[in-house]
């Protein structure tokens, strides 16, 4: 028995069929609501992530200071005259700004209480004092206000990054301390200041003084290393696989391999910059030369991948057209092929470039995770890199280095979201559409 056709637009469509398209319908409408609402919570978590990053981190970029009424004067730095800068350099700042900080408040005469009001003080507030005066000599012999650098404790409470109406033994900050630090707020004597030494500075064991100058530096260094070695020879080893090799069982393992490569764990390729480049070859540890060398094998595969990729693109017709007017085969594919294919190429080597700079794994394997208080001069020296400096600082228990953590990734973010940007704008302006 068959079920009755109907008549839909000048076609028989039986029942049987209809239910069926009804079926593949809800199919389909199923398909694409799990797709929305996968792309619905993956933008969320990446929102949340943002969020999270963002607001712990955008006070990092600002830091505190006080306002410390310092007398300048022979007695109390230990300077005599003339002002020369081996005399600035040998002063007593540090006795000195403890001594007018104390002059502040009268009323703090035992040892333990002033222990406790020079805790204020950033431990780098007398190098700051140091840096004023050398800048402004012709207040030698006089009671200056100076700015310097308040305490991570002090700083976090004036974000409001901790708590202060919590039961004293909770807190870093004394009751007493609170009371000092609201009198100097009532004298106006505390202000909030860009934090320009947070890209300036290395690594400290004070959160204030803490900066991302030399992972940035190391970052920088180990990227030139790695884009000097892997885009000569990612481009040379693409053009000789896709227009010179033969196609052989040789050529397609090394295709195979290649390929396989850029599936490598990262931290595979840190053990083997441990185990050939710093043992073997003995090169310097924790630099970013070492760093460098290892990043470009892992960069290496991609862009072999991206270059072949765009040569391929690249229209048979160009190179028969300089073929037939007397190119040779090295001359076709160095002024006609490559040139071409070089916007999809660059592409892929900032990407890959972009993906080196969050590697964490392989820099940890070379050493580049030693505490780097200066910022690099060379690949030569020793220094940290970003994603290695935001691993030691989230290891850290102390609250002023959380900020720090969440300001680096931002850091970081803002330099992928840069590269990327780069690799669009240039294969946009440069693409040639066939």
């Amino acid at each position: 028995m068959t079920k009755r056709a109907s008549h839909t637009g000048g076609l028989q469509i039986s029942e049987t069929a209809k239910a069926r398209l009804k079926k593949r319908y809800r199919a389909e409408k199923r398909f694409r609501f799990f797709g929305i609402a996968a792309i619905c919570c993956g933008a969320l978590a990446l929102l949340t992530l943002l969020t999270t990053v963002f607001s712990s981190g955008t006070s990092a970029f600002f830091r505190t200071e006080l306002s410390v009424d310092v007398e300048m004067s022979s007695e109390s730095l230990g300077i005599d005259l003339p002002l020369t800068e081996e005399a600035l350099q040998s002063g007593k700042y540090k006795k000195a700004l403890r001594t007018s900080f104390y002059a502040q408040f009268p009323g703090v005469s035992q040892r333990r209480d002033k222990r406790a009001l020079a805790k204020m003080l950033s431990a780098g507030a007398a190098l700051q004092l140091q840096a004023w005066l050398s800048e402004n000599p012709d207040k030698f012999g006089e009671t200056a206000s100076v700015w310097v650098l308040a305490a991570s404790d002090i700083d976090q409470i004036h974000k409001g990054n901790a708590p202060r109406d919590i039961e004293e033994k909770r807190r870093k900050v004394t009751d007493q301390q609170l009371a000092w630090y609201d009198t100097l707020v009532e004298q106006g004597r505390v202000r909030t200041t860009f934090n320009w030494a947070f890209f300036s500075n290395g690594d400290s064991r004070s959160p204030e003084l803490a900066g991302i100058g030399s992972a940035i530096m190391g970052s920088f260094y180990a990227l030139l290393v790695c884009f000097l070695l892997s885009f000569p020879l990612g481009v040379a080893a693409a053009i000789y696989l896709e227009e010179f090799a033969p196609k052989n069982r040789l050529t397609d393992i090394i295709e195979a391999n290649i390929n396989n490569l850029a599936a490598v764990p990262s931290i595979i390729f840190g053990l083997m910059g441990l185990a050939i480049i710093l043992n073997v070859f003995g090169l310097p540890r924790g630099t970013p030369l070492v760093g460098g060398v290892v990043l470009s094998l892992m960069t290496l595969p991609t862009i072999i991948i991206a270059c072949r990729a765009s040569i391929k693109a690249v229209p048979p017709s160009i190179r028969q057209a300089a073929l037939a007017m007397g190119a040779s085969p090295v001359q076709t594919v160095l002024h006609h092929v490559l040139p071409l294919a070089m916007p999809g190429t660059l592409t892929g080597t900032i990407v890959g470039l972009a993906q080196a700079l969050g590697e964490t794994a392989p820099l940890l394997m070379i050493g580049m995770v030693a505490f780097v208080v200066s910022v690099p001069g060379s690949p030569l020296d020793p220094s940290a890199a970003l994603p290695v400096q935001v691993y030691l600082w989230a290891e850290s228990a102390e609250r002023g280095f959380v900020e720090k953590t969440a300001a680096a990734i931002m850091v970081i973010l803002a330099f992928l979201v840069v590269m990327n940007l780069i690799a669009v704008i240039l294969r946009a302006r440069f693409e040639r559409k066939w």
